[in-house]
Formats: C-alpha cells, structure tokens, sequence
C-alpha cells in the first residue's frame, strides 16, 4: 500500500480548489457580462435564463395562458393589466385588431409549451426572448422588453426592441 504525504495531499486538494474555483469565477463572469454592442446580443455567452425578468415573462405567461385557456378565473385583459404598462396594453389591442390573433401569443391558438431566455440588459431594461412550442411542431420567437427597476413589461414584439 502507498502511502501518501500529507503535505503533497494537502498542496494538491487546494491547487485543485483554486483550479475550480477560478473556473467558476470565470463562468460567472462570463455568464453576468453584458454584451459589447448589439451584434453580439445572441452569442451564446450571454444568454442567460433564470434572472429576475426572464422570471417575470414566465409568471405573465403562465398566468396569462391560463386567462385565455379559462383555467384561471382571471380574464386575459386583468393579467395584462398586472404585468404591462398601461401603453403596451393599449398597442396590444390594437395589434389583434390589425391582426386578428392573440396580442401576447401573436398567433391564433395558444402554444403547448415555451422556454425563455433573457438575451440582453442595459439602460435598465432587458430583452428577454421567448420561444413558443405548437401542437403541431413550430416554433415562434415573441421578444419582451422588461424595465428592470420594477419588472414592468414595457414592449412585446416579434424582434428585439435593442
């Protein structure tokens, strides 16, 4: 049997600590980091899910989705009027008209599944873009811009707004 220095044990076990250590670090850094300029917007990088807006476009589409499914005991126009400024909302009923579809869904029918993901922050706000799943096998992209300071939805469109 070898035996083992307790020195040599020691010095590796935090060599090896820093070593992750660092990494983390890294991966966080890399993880939080804003992006430089508008191009890179979409880098893998920085991409990030589970920050505090991509949560609220979760919360509003659930509780909305429930609304218009009818499972909820809420209406459609009180979720959004929970979530949205007052001005999106009002674009919003305009945009049906014009489009004879869901505002929210930008679509006729409501997707069967969705995942989210905050692309973007800065000047206080965050793009956060949603990816819808059909019954049928599509997808969509619906961009929400969330002001930071109090998770308010301020736009929803079928780009980012920046």
């Amino acid at each position: 049997m070898k035996r083992m220095n307790p020195r040599r044990t020691a010095l590796a076990g935090s060599v090896a600590l820093l070593a992750v250590g660092g990494l983390l670090a890294a991966s966080a850094q890399a993880a939080f980091a804003l992006p430089p300029g508008p191009a890179a917007a979409v880098a893998a990088a920085q991409v990030r899910a589970g920050t505090p807006a991509a949560h609220q476009v979760v919360t509003f589409f659930e509780e909305y989705r429930r609304a218009v499914l009818g499972t909820s005991g809420e209406q459609p126009s009180e979720v959004r009027e929970r979530f949205l400024i007052p001005a999106l909302d009002h674009r919003l009923d305009a945009w049906a008209q014009q489009h004879d579809a869901d505002p929210v869904f930008r679509a006729q029918n409501v997707p069967v599944d969705w995942s989210v993901q905050q692309v973007k922050e800065e000047y206080g706000y965050a793009s956060v873009r949603l990816t819808e799943f059909w019954g049928g096998g599509g997808s969509q992209e619906v961009w929400f811009t969330v002001r930071v300071r109090d998770l308010k939805i301020v736009e929803i469109s079928d780009q980012p707004a920046f």
